[in-house]
């Protein structure tokens, strides 16, 4: 995923880039649904401690530009624009999100989720995404299924998501990329 050169403060994130993308593929497939046809957005990272964020934000800050930091639930979470983009299976994907540790603990601290854009009617965001998937991957064992409307300060356009989980890693669904939900809130 990374560029042959990463910074220090990222090497447990690249050394965690197989586990996530074989895991994101694993999911893909129970759920029946072809990546190679949707717009990733972005990728996430989760950790548990205060001073892994502040070690990841240096590392991501010697390969991009903070685009976005604010508080969204309750704690704050950082945008990255990279560089260069990482490869993550069919997508280049050039947008980081770093969010501080919350009150959820995560079973696994590294790569974590992704983002598809699914353009539309946000009120049919849901809809959208369920139709990708085959009728029977919810029900299967361990998948789970949340929708969720996360808000940071100043942002003008609503931000449906649902996410899609086997609790392991996520794929998450929204109507807007994060260039779009950032710039909204620079609108007069």
């Amino acid at each position: 995923m990374f560029p042959e050169k990463v910074a220090v403060e990222l090497t447990d994130l690249a050394n965690d880039s197989a586990r996530f993308l074989q895991s994101i593929n694993e999911l893909a497939e129970r759920l029946g649904l072809d990546l190679t046809t949707l717009a990733a957005d972005h990728i996430a990272v989760r950790c548990h401690q205060t001073a892994t964020a502040e070690r990841w934000k240096k590392g991501f800050l010697q390969h991009g530009v903070l685009f976005s930091e604010k508080m969204i639930g309750g704690r704050p979470v950082a945008l990255f624009e990279l560089h260069e983009p990482l490869q993550v299976g069919p997508w280049r994907i050039s947008m980081v999100e770093l969010p501080w540790p919350g009150k959820k603990i995560y079973r696994h601290e590294g790569w974590e989720h992704i983002e598809i854009v699914l353009p539309g009617d946000e009120s049919q965001l849901s809809a959208r995404a369920l139709a990708l998937l085959s009728d029977e991957s919810l029900s299967k064992p361990g998948i789970s299924v949340k929708n969720s409307a996360p808000k940071g300060e100043g942002e003008r356009l609503p931000n449906p998501t649902l996410a899609v989980s086997d609790g392991r890693v996520t794929i998450k669904f929204h109507p807007w990329s994060l260039k779009e939900i950032v710039e909204s809130e620079l609108a007069p």
